[in-house]
């Protein structure tokens, strides 16, 4: 599983906003500038956050984009799955009818749990915790 370059575009933005304070505004052409993130591919990636309800937007010359929420409110995992959708390692992780192996695999618990481990991760840390750490 790798998490896309979109993705990661998306996690830099949002905790861009997230450094800006609450109900601040910002260009895209300033996120794209600050972040080097092609202008043409952030355009994309506000649209799905927006769509996601992480973003809002507003236009005209006093617009730009802004959390929709606060950052203690959006999770890594809430970004990610807006970009790329759910997460997953191996189908076998969520279903062990889709091992051949069945119940039998020693491999399947190793998935399983780095599976729990990383949803979790991704889930409870949130952008609040990202700003105060740097």
């Amino acid at each position: 599983m790798q998490i896309t370059r979109q993705a990661d575009y998306a996690l830099r933005t949002v905790l861009f906003l997230s450094r800006l304070g609450s109900g601040q505004r910002a260009a895209t052409s300033l996120i794209a500038r600050e972040q080097n993130i092609p202008p043409s591919f952030l355009a994309k990636i506000v649209s799905q956050l927006s769509i996601a309800g992480v973003l809002q937007t507003s236009r005209g010359a006093r617009g730009g984009v802004s959390l929709a929420l606060s950052p203690k409110d959006v999770s890594l995992l809430e970004v990610v799955e807006a970009i790329d959708g759910p997460i997953m390692l191996v189908g076998c992780a969520l279903n062990s009818a889709d091992c051949v192996f069945g119940e039998n695999c020693p491999i399947r618990p190793i998935w399983c749990e780095s599976y729990e481990e990383l949803i979790n991760r991704l889930k409870t840390t949130t952008f609040d915790q990202l700003v105060t750490s740097t």
